[in-house]
């Protein structure tokens, strides 16, 4: 856990060296919600960002650029691996409700990527009733979901790398755990069910896109 305020990469090393080596041929791929996710947070005097995915130092310097942001990087995807590892995924879901340490309506904008794949449903629950607990009344918060299942069930996560507003770099890095059960539009909204859906993406990678607002 920590906490990234304008962290910047150091110029010799690629993504501020804690993501190992860049990959040039990275695919790139389009959002549609990552610049609606931004206009939402641009009028708010130094918002507060919560990350749940590995410190990629590219986006934090993108993030701290755009909006003057604090960042809380917060692993949630080396926790589940641990948690992998050790055999004690019957325990994720109490570990979910403690995990963070956040004031509740503390937070401004939630980066979730497509954490909520790999999660069975009472995990997934608890995360997603954490989230909307620490998240300020308007504030926002962007996840991906997956809309299709793989033909195959290869074991990785995504490190989604901002190339710019509109695309977003996915770099695939080794799991314990692979994802879980495709979930449907109306079980991921009820999951949420503390949010509205501000604006909702499927793009032509079978990945949907969802913003959600917190009502005031």
């Amino acid at each position: 856990m920590g906490l990234l305020n304008r962290l910047a990469p150091r110029k010799n090393e690629p993504d501020g060296g804690l993501l190992g080596p860049s990959v040039a041929d990275d695919p790139i791929f389009h959002t549609k919600a990552l610049r609606k996710f931004l206009s939402s947070l641009t009028s708010r005097e130094s918002p507060v960002l919560l990350d749940l995915g590995p410190v990629v130092g590219s986006n934090v310097s993108f993030f701290g650029e755009q909006l003057g942001c604090k960042i809380f990087v917060e692993d949630i995807f080396a926790d589940l691996d641990r948690h992998v590892r050790a055999g004690t995924l019957d325990a994720l879901p109490a570990f979910m409700k403690a995990r963070f340490p956040q004031e509740t309506g503390s937070v401004d904008g939630i980066l979730c990527w497509d954490l909520i794949d790999y999660l069975d449903r009472r995990a997934a629950q608890e995360l997603a009733t954490e989230l909307t607990r620490v998240l300020r009344p308007d504030g926002a918060l962007l996840g991906f979901f997956r809309a299709a299942a793989h033909a195959h069930h290869d074991a990785h996560y995504t490190k989604f790398i901002v190339a710019d507003e509109g695309n977003l770099k996915h770099r695939a890095y080794p799991s314990a755990r692979g994802r879980q059960a495709v979930l449907l539009n109306r079980d991921i909204i009820r999951m949420f069910a503390g949010l509205r859906v501000s604006d909702s993406f499927l793009l032509q990678n079978n990945l949907r896109e969802i913003l959600f607002r917190k009502p005031v």
